[in-house]
């Protein structure tokens, strides 16, 4: 975009004041842009604070009634508020796992209880059986470790 054009007037208390106008409107620039990147960033503060606490919520509600919550957080919300990993178990052999919610090929607006029915246990798979995984939890660290070789 080009620069905006003021033309020069005439007189020279005219020119001095449209100088000392174009400063101010300069200086008021550097001000307004400071002030917006300070809010910008209270506000994404805010953001992951408030995606930390559904999570919370949603753990807590998940320990109390012990099933998929709707509704739950998305997997967006998740990775921002602080828990990537996700904690299932089989419903067969009831063998516990981590997900990596940043790993997983669904939408980030995907919600975490609509993962229950699409993730499989690992075990079972090889045998031949693909039973659905229950949903435990959020965490902020897997906490249990691959047994593969």
């Amino acid at each position: 975009m080009a620069p905006k054009h003021h033309p020069t007037p005439l007189s020279g208390s005219h020119r001095k004041a449209l100088i000392k106008e174009l400063g101010k409107a300069r200086a008021m620039t550097g001000i307004l842009a400071a002030q917006s990147l300070e809010m910008r960033s209270k506000g994404a503060a805010l953001i992951q604070q408030a995606d930390r606490l559904l999570c919370e919520s949603w753990n807590e509600r998940m320990w109390s009634d012990g099933e998929p919550i709707d509704p739950s957080p998305t997997i967006d919300q998740a990775i921002n508020g602080g828990f990537p990993w996700l904690e299932i178990r089989c419903s067969r052999c009831n063998t516990p796992n981590d997900v990596d919610l940043a790993a997983l090929r669904h939408p980030p607006t995907t919600f975490v209880h609509d993962l229950a029915s699409r993730l499989r246990c690992r075990r079972c798979t090889k045998i031949g059986r693909r039973p659905s995984a229950t949903l435990l939890q959020l965490s902020w660290q897997p906490r249990h470790p691959r047994t593969e070789a």
